[in-house]
């Protein structure tokens, strides 16, 4: 445990940021299930609507900072495809 004041304060403000983090992922580890799952049940409008969804939260990861664009990328071309397959 720190001694100094200003290093509480930073114990405390990490806390709370990696709470934060750690919400905004799993919100979209959520999100890009979801698309799969709709995408399994071959429901193309739920599908699309999730994706979109998806997108968001994927774009919203990558301006915090939370994953690299590429990644994003990857995710959101794995997911067009998923959705573009269904019949």
């Amino acid at each position: 445990m720190p001694n100094i004041k200003s290093a509480k304060k930073r114990v405390k403000t990490d806390q709370i940021k990696r709470e934060r983090n750690k919400d905004q992922i799993t919100s979209m580890r959520t999100a890009i299930k979801k698309v799969k799952v709709s995408a399994k049940d071959e429901n193309k409008e739920i599908a699309t609507q999730t994706l979109s969804e998806a997108n968001k939260k994927i774009d919203k990861a990558v301006k915090s900072g939370l994953i690299h664009k590429n990644k994003a990328a990857r995710n959101k071309s794995k997911l067009a495809k998923i959705v573009d397959n269904i019949k």
